[in-house]
């Protein structure tokens, strides 16, 4: 590995699906299409914002959407995939990224991250890619410790998504180490369900999720 490819930065793909039909496992909960966008745009905020991210490349088919994140600093690639559903459809979207992040950033080192992290902090997303330099390839898993929310390689070396069932052994097979974190780091903590949700609230919310959040209550 070149030398170069430690001082390199990181470039972020975060899918997002951007459609009434996110966050489904949330239920019947008020705004949750609404919800699902504030909890999108928290988590890019969130990542713009760390000194480690050169750039963040956002894959959506949400032209609405889109611009929001457009409007943070976000890079937005325009989902294409067709005749794909469930985490065929994820995976594919996270690979048109992918290809889009190298094509423009190719000396970066690569991270993918799942798009509904509301609680995530800084200090988190300085942490885990300082621990993800020490690796070719890494990952972290969710509070579970079964599934994925982020998937990191560095500079020229190859990453290919396996999101959803069981995402953790697949992404361990496939040689990425897993960084040591604590179940309550905040990029450990994706939201699918209202009990998600808490846990992240506990943590603290980022504003748009916090402030939606607050309006639906009151």
């Amino acid at each position: 590995m070149a030398a170069n490819s430690l001082a390199a930065g990181w470039v972020v793909v975060v899918p997002v699906k951007g459609s009434s039909g996110a966050k489904s496992r949330l239920g019947n909960m008020p705004e949750r299409a609404a919800l699902a966008d504030t909890i999108a745009l928290d988590t890019v905020t969130a990542l713009l914002a760390a000194s480690a991210v050169d750039r963040v490349f956002v894959v959506t088919g949400s032209g609405r959407l889109g611009i929001r994140l457009a409007a943070l600093g976000a890079v937005i690639v325009p989902e294409t995939v067709a005749n794909t559903t469930g985490h065929d459809r994820l995976n594919a979207a996270i690979e048109q990224g992918i290809a889009a992040a190298r094509l423009v950033c190719p000396d970066a080192n690569l991270a993918v991250m799942t798009g509904d992290l509301p609680a995530l902090r800084l200090a988190d997303v300085d942490t885990v890619f300082g621990l993800a330099a020490a690796h070719l390839r890494s990952m972290v898993p969710d509070a579970e410790g079964i599934g994925t929310t982020t998937l990191l390689a560095r500079a020229g070396v190859m990453l290919v998504p396996r999101f959803g069932l069981d995402s953790r052994a697949a992404h361990e097979k496939a040689g990425h180490v897993v960084l040591d974190l604590p179940s309550r780091s905040s990029i450990r903590r994706d939201v699918d369900t209202a009990a998600d949700l808490d846990v992240a609230r506990a943590l603290g919310l980022g504003p748009n999720t916090s402030v939606l959040l607050h309006s639906v209550q009151h």
